[in-house]
């Protein structure tokens, strides 16, 4: 039976936003990093450190509010493993309008929908942050 990690992931990170946690710690792998700094650089979480506890590397992510208001209001995977949803760079699609952003896997790596379109890749669609 296999895992998808990035799914919980993404679980992990919705849960802590219900709660109002001001930051959530992960388990630490490549791909998890590479999402985490797009969210960053986006603006959706405040700050990202990565921690070694017992010899295991782990992701904590500090969540941004705004006056008590999470900054993600949505966090959903798109792809996942029994489904993949592939796209060309012409289908696409803004999420909400273009307030929030899609990352996508390319063969130049992980990145928005927004520079994918721009430099005219497309790839598997991980998940959408609005």
């Amino acid at each position: 039976m296999s895992r998808d990690t990035i799914s919980d992931f993404l679980t992990i990170i919705r849960n802590g936003i219900m709660a109002a946690r001001p930051f959530v710690v992960v388990p630490h792998s490549a791909m998890k990093i590479e999402i985490a700094e797009i969210l960053q650089a986006e603006g959706f979480v405040s700050n990202i450190v990565t921690i070694e506890e017992d010899g295991r590397k782990y992701i904590k992510i500090f969540l941004k509010y705004v006056d008590g208001e999470s900054v993600i209001h949505e966090i959903t995977r798109v792809s996942r493993s029994s489904r993949r949803v592939y796209v060309g760079f012409r289908e696409i699609k803004p999420v909400i309008g273009g307030l929030g952003i899609a990352i996508l896997s390319t063969s130049q790596g992980l990145m928005t929908n927004k520079k994918a379109k721009d430099l005219s890749v497309g790839g598997e669609i991980v998940c959408t942050v609005w």
